[in-house]
């Protein structure tokens, strides 16, 4: 997909591209917590709206930052998973902690969870740690940008706020950030130590460098046959279904290998002149789907009605498809 540069900002925020904005920042907080329903929310449809109160400053400003700062500054699809895997650590290794932690929220089954690949001398687990930050890197803000692009592939190449509009969103990201911090101080015992933060805090760094150190780089288009749109589905459904299957050092290993073959496979794809922003949201809709299917193998946090469970992963899956299904033919 065409990039553009920093110079290319619009001059006003037309209603498609601030409907687009708002899409992007209700759609990324869905992708991130609710499509699999692990939580007590599960089947609750005003809590979980309620709940959009937070995750829209967490995880639907953030994804709208990392837009913004691709289409601003050319940064391609590797760039954007580079900046959405940092934004994955800061999330896990800063804000809630989840990836430092041993027994995070009380959760009955965290010990079974962390404990098979715990390396003590960094204090975290390789498999959850895995899981949250391709968890966020693809579910949380890749997944999402790449639909609600699709929504409006007219604009999917360009900026969508102006200045003003990104000093706002920023806030709202630093605020939810705030909040979930505190309420981590606030209720839980186990926290990240300063290492660990300022481990975190590297890492995150060296990947935002990645993305605008290489994220730039254009390859010469070629001519090269590129796979159905269902096979990219498949492929990316498959690819995200691995993701913390197993919490053993061979789930971790089949995990980094799935994932790393898909990579490398959209990597030889993409250069091919026929791929383009169809493409793309094939991927994002697989990845979407799969989410959302793998909910109905998963048992939520707390007491949670099985009639509100299935019903809530059946809508979650419906919604998914339909979207998925406007985005491809939107961007046909």
């Amino acid at each position: 997909m065409q990039t553009t540069t920093s110079l290319d900002v619009p001059q006003r925020v037309g209603p498609v591209r601030l409907l687009l904005v708002l899409a992007l920042a209700v759609c990324s907080p869905i992708a991130a917590e609710s499509l699999v329903g692990y939580d007590d929310t599960t089947g609750n449809a005003l809590v979980l709206l309620s709940g959009l109160i937070i995750f829209i400053p967490l995880y639907g400003a953030a994804a709208v930052l990392i837009r913004e700062a691709a289409r601003r500054f050319g940064i391609g699809w590797g760039g954007v998973l580079a900046l959405a895997a940092a934004f994955g650590v800061v999330q896990a290794g800063i804000i809630d902690q989840s990836m430092f932690s041993e027994g995070y929220r009380d959760i009955d089954y965290w010990q079974d969870m962390v404990g098979p690949t715990w390396i003590d001398p960094l204090g975290l687990s390789a498999s959850s740690a895995l899981t949250f930050v391709l968890g966020h890197m693809i579910m949380s803000f890749a997944a999402p940008i790449a639909l609600v692009e699709g929504f409006g592939p007219r604009s999917a190449d360009r900026p969508w706020l102006r200045p003003f509009g990104l000093v706002v969103t920023t806030l709202l990201y630093l605020a939810g950030a705030w909040l979930v911090l505190d309420w981590h101080y606030q209720t839980e015992s186990d926290h990240a130590s300063a290492g660990q933060l300022a481990g975190a805090g590297a890492v995150a760094l060296a990947l935002a460098a990645l993305a605008f150190t290489f994220g730039r780089s254009k390859a010469e288009r070629v001519e090269r046959r590129i796979p159905p749109l269902w096979v990219l589905v498949v492929a990316a459904a498959v690819g995200v279904f691995s993701i913390g299957f197993y919490e053993t050092w061979a789930g971790v290993a089949l995990t980094a290998g799935v994932l790393g073959a898909l990579g490398f496979g959209a990597a030889y794809f993409a250069r091919s002149a026929s791929w383009g922003g169809r493409q793309v949201t094939a991927l994002a809709v697989g990845a979407l789907l799969s989410q959302a299917l793998t909910g109905f193998l998963v048992t939520p946090i707390g007491d949670v009605d099985l009639v509100a469970k299935y019903a809530h992963n059946t809508v979650a899956t419906l919604l998914v498809a339909a979207l998925g299904w406007w985005a491809l033919r939107r961007t046909r």
